[in-house]
């Protein structure tokens, strides 16, 4: 969709829309399941940050100023509901992990070695367990960065926070995540 064929439908859903506004949830529905589900690593906790985000982005819409970017203000939107859901879920102390898919006794596979899966999936636990150790922040400009693709100055305006700090929370994670990685790349 052209830049300025958005910017009408944009306007339309600001106005009150309803029609204009379902495509506004159609055009972003995939990269905002995908930052939810990145930031959140549960598939139902993800859908209901994505529910929760489109809903609050339908109330505070008609106080959108456009001269900012929808995506951008929307990815704040999403991050602050999974950081609300992230602080609840820790406070109830729950950790919710989708159940591990089982494969048919009959499968064939022409794939990467046992061991080379068994270091892959030695990489991605570790990740997982250093990605925890982040803060918040950290955590959060990580994934927008190298996850998402995002801006230093994007990553800055969704966390509310200046473009140096946004690139020195990039900074830290990458460091602290390269510390924690180190002693596989060794072992590689």
């Amino acid at each position: 969709m052209e830049a300025g064929e958005a910017a009408v439908i944009l306007a339309r859903a600001r106005q009150g829309d309803e029609d204009a506004f379902r495509v506004l949830v159609e055009l972003h529905a995939r990269a905002a399941f995908r930052l939810a589900f990145r930031l959140m690593r549960d598939e139902r906790d993800a859908e209901d940050v994505v529910q929760e985000s489109f809903i609050r982005a339908h109330r505070r819409l008609p106080a959108f100023e456009a001269r900012s970017n929808f995506g951008t203000w929307l990815h704040r939107i999403i991050v602050n509901c999974a950081l609300d859901a992230l602080r609840s879920r820790d406070g109830r102390g729950q950790n919710r992990r989708e159940e591990p898919v089982e494969l048919p006794e009959t499968l064939t596979f022409d794939g990467p070695s046992p061991e080379r899966l068994a270091h892959s999936d030695e990489i991605r636990r570790r990740l997982e367990e250093s990605m925890q150790m982040l803060t918040t922040q950290e955590r959060v400009a990580f994934t927008l960065r190298h996850h998402e693709g995002r801006s230093i100055e994007d990553i800055g305006e969704t966390l509310g926070i200046q473009h140096s700090a946004a690139k020195h929370a990039v900074f830290r994670a990458v460091r602290k995540l390269r510390a924690a990685l180190e002693p596989l790349r060794r072992e590689a």
